[in-house]
């Protein structure tokens, strides 16, 4: 979730103070992910440092007002043309567990996913319930089941994923996955490709993304 781009959005509709920008976060995002004070100004240092915000001067009530400049417009208008990009490397804690979980001797993996599916049906469950409790009655309501709905599938898909996990580990016998620790000592820096581990002793190994070779030291 890009709190810069979030805030942007919500500059360009007009001036607003911190407390006002958390307050309109809010209401079109179901309060689902709820931003402290801190993080705004933080934020709005970092758009005013890239000239995509101004400070204006304070009130009689001493709110200091934002103003998006025309390098934000722009800028905002360009997140909202374009797709988010999802990152392939991004660190997710169960994908991260139940592959650790897989690979190491002596741990029940099959109970590792027992246990989080039973956390993950809950949780959709509680989310199913609170969907059938939402209304379309004002842009507010809108907002926060399109948020719901979005964690809903999220969750199922998550379940889904972890039959695949229980039933792609049944098919291989546990002296397959499992992992000791290395007994090579790993070097210093960056790891060795792939082709690097496997060349002979004097092989000439291609530079990355370059056609040419260098051999390598015995």
């Amino acid at each position: 979730m890009s709190v810069r781009q979030s805030l942007l959005a919500i500059l360009d509709q007009g001036p607003c103070y911190g407390y006002q920008l958390r307050h309109e976060f809010d209401r079109r995002t179901g309060s689902t992910w709820p931003l402290n004070v801190g993080q705004i100004y933080n934020t709005l240092e970092r758009l005013e440092r890239d000239a995509l915000v101004e400070r204006g001067d304070a009130d009689a009530q001493g709110h200091v007002y934002w103003r998006i400049t025309d390098a934000g417009s722009a800028e905002v208008a360009q997140w909202l043309a374009h797709p988010v990009r999802r990152s392939a490397a991004t660190r997710d804690e169960l994908t991260m567990k139940l592959a650790l979980a897989a690979t190491l001797p002596g741990v029940d993996a099959a109970g590792v996913i027992r246990v989080q599916r039973a956390a993950s049906r809950s949780r959709l469950q509680k989310l199913r319930a609170a969907s059938e409790l939402e209304s379309a009655a004002t842009p507010e309501d809108l907002a926060r089941s399109l948020v719901v709905d979005s964690l809903i599938f999220a969750a199922e898909a998550e379940l889904r994923w972890l039959d695949h996990v229980e039933q792609h580990l049944t098919q291989h016998p546990l002296h397959a996955i499992e992992l000791g620790l290395a007994t090579e000592r790993p070097r210093r820096g960056r790891p060795m490709s792939k082709d690097a581990e496997v060349a002979p002793r004097g092989a000439a190994v291609p530079f990355a993304g370059s056609g040419s070779a260098a051999p390598v030291s015995p």
